[in-house]
């Protein structure tokens, strides 16, 4: 048999195969490939982190997390403006607060001129069409970076919970949109949303941190907020197990039943799964947090030139659409809504 036969043969036997349906056929151009992508990241699906610190005309450098800072609350109308002209529809902020106002309580949390709220003030003044999401979480108020009131060794669930539901109506009186609980205090939601609506805030959404897990992926965040080297022991008895799907899920259902809007997984990249089960199961507006150790794995990757840092930057936020995110908490925000511009 001669090589022109043989060759022919070959063809055939693949047509047999794959019973001459070719998947490559709308992969051979740009055009074809867009015309049939199933998942879309839009700069609409993005969600700022922004770190605070105190003082004026300060914008610091976050060692572990390459090209992200913390800014001054004179400096954060620049960068709510620079959101809004990317598309971005909302900033979520996150204080270092001086170490001289921390205490075993939080009870700074508790001013309503706080870092927190000041930020939310100066943002919306700037841009007051922009979503503004605030945490209540103690751990930046606290000297043992804890997110709830210590003692003698045991984080206490229901004075966490009735302290953090004051701050959420201080934070909603200073123009806050959604205030996103992330301490995962048993009953917090239920607190938040009866402390909302009997304050008058009742348009005021809630974004619950309903499956948080004990990971190590929130490294450099904790150095972005100065809770790094404060911190006693570990979150273990209130974050979630990472091996856990099944209790992520009654977490998150309890959450809902409470009155959260909308859920959020974090970490991200390494839940994906969970994030399906969530969508699945629940069908309610479902986001996630691409934490800080996420991001910094791919800058530095990127930095070492192992990976194009611009293609994995994208490559894993459309994972987050594919698993069912409506939206994502990403440091590459501003970045990723730039590349989708061009």
């Amino acid at each position: 048999m001669n090589r022109t036969n043989r060759a022919r043969l070959d063809i055939r036997s693949i047509d047999e195969i794959t019973g001459s349906r070719r998947l490559r056929r709308m992969r051979k151009a740009d055009w074809s490939r867009r015309l049939v992508q199933e998942n879309r990241l839009s700069v609409d699906d993005l969600i700022w982190p922004i770190f605070l610190t105190e003082g004026e005309g300060r914008e610091e450098p976050i060692a572990a997390m390459p090209g992200i800072f913390r800014y001054s609350v004179d400096l954060l109308p620049k960068q709510a403006e620079r959101a809004a002209r990317l598309g971005i529809p909302a900033i979520a902020t996150f204080p270092n607060i001086d170490m001289a106002k921390r205490d075993a309580t939080g009870s700074a949390i508790l001013d309503p001129d706080n870092l927190i709220n000041q930020a939310t003030r100066a943002i919306k003044e700037a841009v007051p069409e922009i979503g503004v999401i605030t945490d209540v979480a103690l751990d930046p108020f606290t000297d043992h970076g804890h997110d709830g009131i210590l003692r003698d060794g045991i984080i206490l669930n229901d004075e966490t919970v009735e302290q953090i539901a004051e701050a959420a109506v201080l934070q909603a009186a200073a123009g806050a949109d959604i205030i996103a609980p992330s301490d995962m205090m048993d009953g917090r939601v239920g607190a938040i949303r009866d402390a909302l609506d009997a304050a008058g805030f009742q348009h005021v959404a809630i974004m619950s941190y309903a499956t948080k897990f004990a990971s190590a992926f929130y490294g450099p965040y904790r150095e972005a907020v100065g809770t790094g080297g404060l911190l006693k022991g570990d979150k273990k008895t209130y974050y979630i197990d990472p091996a856990n799907t099944d209790e992520a899920l009654r977490e998150t259902e309890q959450d809902l039943s409470e009155g959260a809007d909308m859920v959020m997984v974090k970490p991200g990249l390494p839940y994906l799964d969970i994030v399906r089960r969530i969508k699945d199961t629940f069908a309610v507006p479902t986001f996630a947090y691409q934490v800080s150790g996420e991001y910094a794995m791919i800058k530095a990757a990127a930095a070492n030139g192992w990976i194009d840092g611009e293609s994995a930057m994208m490559e894993s936020l459309t994972a987050f659409k594919r698993a069912g995110c409506d939206g994502v908490l990403t440091y590459f925000a501003p970045q990723a809504a730039e590349r989708l511009r061009r």
